[in-house]
């Protein structure tokens, strides 16, 4: 079995509740798919928990920003980037931050093993690609040429923060019509899987999201944390946007 994680924007509560669920199901392998980093109050918390536990981690919008420049960010993320460059450059401990900035430096933008790719956006834009639930009635040429790039017949992608299944109708799937299990079955059509997000939901669950692969079938997880824990570090940290912990609560 492989967990996989997303988004976990320096959430240190709700990735370490998640971390915990994977051990108590004897999970041992881990794959991240980006974005430890943005908006959240506990980025080296979060890097040193990802370098780790995870097999693998991918570059995601957010650790691309700090680690070079935001891009096309609203004010909050664009602050949130800039507080989190600060806050690693003002690690005490010179091996420390010399190791997240080499781990963040390292990270590639896809992956490719057993017949699956794992971006963290789009499989044409590994980076910065969103593909949204709508996208499948207002933009459905989009989707079918990001199946069209597909050279595997899965992809497991985040990003958006929403947790679903793809298929190249196009169509989407979230986890409550997958049934009372909240799996997916991999077959013969292509699919892109989002594994929703650990530390920011926006599918109105506030909970934390990730995803199982056990063999040819995925599960969606649902976890509760102690958002209060995150969002009160937010509210106290005067570089990040109190709205950035108030909408933890509503998963939005």
């Amino acid at each position: 079995m492989i967990a996989i994680i997303s988004d976990i924007h320096s959430n240190h509560e709700a990735l370490k509740t998640v971390l915990a669920d994977i051990d108590r199901r004897g999970i041992e392998t881990i794959y991240c798919l980006g974005d430890i980093l943005g908006y959240g109050p506990d980025p080296r918390e979060c890097l040193d928990l990802v370098m780790e536990r995870a097999n693998f981690s991918l570059c995601g919008n957010h650790d691309h920003a700090v680690f070079y420049e935001p891009a096309n960010f609203n004010v909050a993320a664009e602050r949130a980037a800039f507080w989190t460059r600060t806050a690693l450059e003002e690690e005490p401990d010179a091996a420390k931050r010399n190791r997240r900035w080499k781990f963040l430096a390292g990270l590639l933008p896809r992956n490719e093993m057993d017949g699956l790719v794992f971006v963290h956006g789009s499989p044409r834009k590994p980076i910065n690609e969103y593909l949204f639930p709508d996208d499948v009635y207002t933009n459905p040429q989009k989707l079918l040429q990001n199946f069209e790039r597909m050279n595997q017949m899965t992809c497991f992608c985040g990003h958006t923060h929403v947790p679903g299944v793809f298929v190249d109708d196009p169509y989407f799937e979230p986890p409550d019509e997958l049934g009372d299990s909240q799996s997916y079955a991999i077959g013969d059509e292509k699919a892109i899987i989002n594994v929703g997000s650990v530390g920011q939901p926006r599918d109105r669950d506030p909970r934390a999201a990730y995803a199982i692969l056990n063999e040819d079938e995925v599960q969606f997880v649902r976890i509760e944390y102690d958002i209060d824990v995150t969002a009160r570090k937010i509210h106290d940290n005067p570089h990040l946007d109190d709205f950035l912990g108030t909408r933890l609560f509503e998963g939005k």
